[in-house]
């Protein structure tokens, strides 16, 4: 992690930081505002358009420090500057989805169907396009929120080994078995 830690943060134009007195680290940007308490032993500042941590000794706590808190506010950057987007593919048959503002209505093969509640920094959009496996688009600032929301919404239905029905990301491989084999006579 020390080595992560090192790299400096290269800022983009229209993105700001700013570190108050009690280590809360504010990052500005053209697609919103996200802000990080970092551990007071991690010193952040802004040198000349870039990001810099020190860490004061080098015990395996503050390498591991160092490196999480750089890598926490280099996703900020990157969220508030370009934003993050995830993928989910419903595959079964009769699966769908679909979207009233923040609520999205799943019918996943069980008797009822599910209304999920989404954050409102998460925006979502549901499509089925002909031929294809319904598909489920989350967009969202902040990694860790957007990262959560769509494991959540996997964690619905869980892909199957067998026939690879579920919920799973755009380009997901799935280890598939292989089934019973018919009795030997």
């Amino acid at each position: 992690m020390s080595r992560i830690g090192k790299k400096p943060i290269n800022l983009p134009a229209g993105v700001t930081v700013d570190v108050a007195a009690d280590n809360v680290v504010t990052v500005k940007g053209p697609k919103g505002t996200l802000t990080q308490d970092v551990n007071p032993d991690i010193a952040v500042s802004v040198e000349d358009n870039e990001v810099v941590f020190t860490r004061p000794t080098e015990s395996k706590r503050h390498k591991s420090l160092h490196g999480l808190y750089r890598s926490l506010v280099n996703n900020m950057v990157v969220g508030v500057s370009e934003g993050y987007k995830k993928e989910l593919e419903l595959v079964g048959v009769g699966y769908k989805a679909t979207t009233q503002g923040q609520v999205l209505e799943l019918s996943l093969g069980y008797s009822h169907n599910i209304f999920f509640a989404l954050p409102e920094d998460v925006k979502v959009s549901a499509e089925t396009p002909k031929g294809k496996n319904p598909l489920v688009s989350l967009e969202s600032i902040d990694k860790e929120l957007i990262g959560q929301v769509a494991a959540k919404i996997k964690s619905l239905r869980k892909v199957e080994p067998y026939k690879g029905k579920g919920i799973r990301f755009v380009g997901e491989h799935i280890r598939r078995k292989a089934g019973k084999t018919a009795a030997k006579k």
